[in-house]
């Protein structure tokens, strides 16, 4: 199949698609004479692996990692299951800081109140946002 072809079937654009192949994710296809790539099935399948394994917030270089132990006829379960730990620490992370961030969400929900105008009450441009406790990681959150 070509590259369109193989694009639609993995839910990419052609450019994902070349760009894994110069970064070693996946194998250099054969070319037809008029010098179209051709992909198989097995482009296919790797294709899959590496969607599926972005959207469980592996990076690339994770990814490639899993991919050259399987190309090496190595098991790979026992380094996925350590990334696998590392990516459920970094999401409890986040759900603390998501936490932290509700609550002084509601906070200044609480503190606005049916206020009209905060500048009696000290704000310069708007004291609700103005007396925002938000600090560090907790800023950095963005719906």
């Amino acid at each position: 199949m070509k590259i369109g072809e193989l694009a639609n079937a993995v839910g990419l654009n052609s450019a994902s698609i070349r760009y894994y192949e110069s970064v070693g994710l996946l194998k250099h296809s054969d070319r037809t004479m008029a010098n179209y790539r051709v992909y198989g099935e097995e482009h296919m399948e790797r294709l899959r692996f590496i969607v599926k394994g972005k959207q469980l917030g592996f990076s690339l270089d994770e990814i490639k990692d899993i991919l050259l132990l399987h190309d090496q006829n190595h098991p790979t379960c026992v380094h996925v299951r350590s990334l696998l730990e590392e990516k459920v620490r970094q999401v409890d992370v986040m759900l603390r800081g998501l936490g932290e961030f509700r609550e002084e969400l509601v906070r200044l929900q609480n503190f606005a109140g049916d206020m009209v105008d905060c500048r009696p009450s000290g704000g310069r441009i708007c004291s609700i946002i103005e007396g925002s406790k938000l600090k560090g990681a907790e800023a950095a959150i963005r719906l």
